[in-house]
């Protein structure tokens, strides 16, 4: 596995990491939102974050295309941090509001959207990003 980080414009980097789609890539996820977050000194947002990525990751798992998928941390703004999970597929996922309770598994996204100001899908020819966004303590 590749860990990268770039420098953005705001003057913190990018993190990156290209991982095995499998379940067990979500605790590398973990740790790299970790590791960047406490780079950045926003550790009160690690909890929380490291959640939403688990989600992302899973969502990745469950519906994504070929073998890898890579988890993005960012700082769009000095305000703002970003997590995504860029994968292969064009498949855009849709926040699942309905209430069979027999179905424990597809509510990934109300987390997500719970515990970010919002969250998104970026799309790719080749692909897409499914990503959200905190606010910096």
């Amino acid at each position: 596995m590749s860990v990268t980080a770039t420098p953005r414009p705001t003057g913190h980097p990018g993190y990156s990491q290209t991982m095995r789609r499998v379940p067990e890539s979500a605790e590398a996820a973990r740790k790299l939102v970790r590791a960047a977050l406490a780079a950045w000194g926003q550790e009160g947002l690690i909890e929380d974050a490291a959640l939403v990525i688990t989600e992302l990751v899973s969502n990745a798992v469950d519906h994504a295309r070929l073998e890898s998928i890579r988890v993005v941390v960012t700082r769009p703004s000095e305000a703002l941090v970003r997590f995504g999970v860029v994968d292969r597929s064009r498949n855009v996922p849709y926040l699942r509001t309905d209430s069979n309770g027999d179905n424990t598994r597809g509510r990934g996204l109300l987390l997500v959207d719970a515990l970010t100001d919002r969250w998104g899908t970026d799309r790719y020819r080749w692909g897409k990003q499914v990503w959200g966004e905190m606010t910096c303590d």
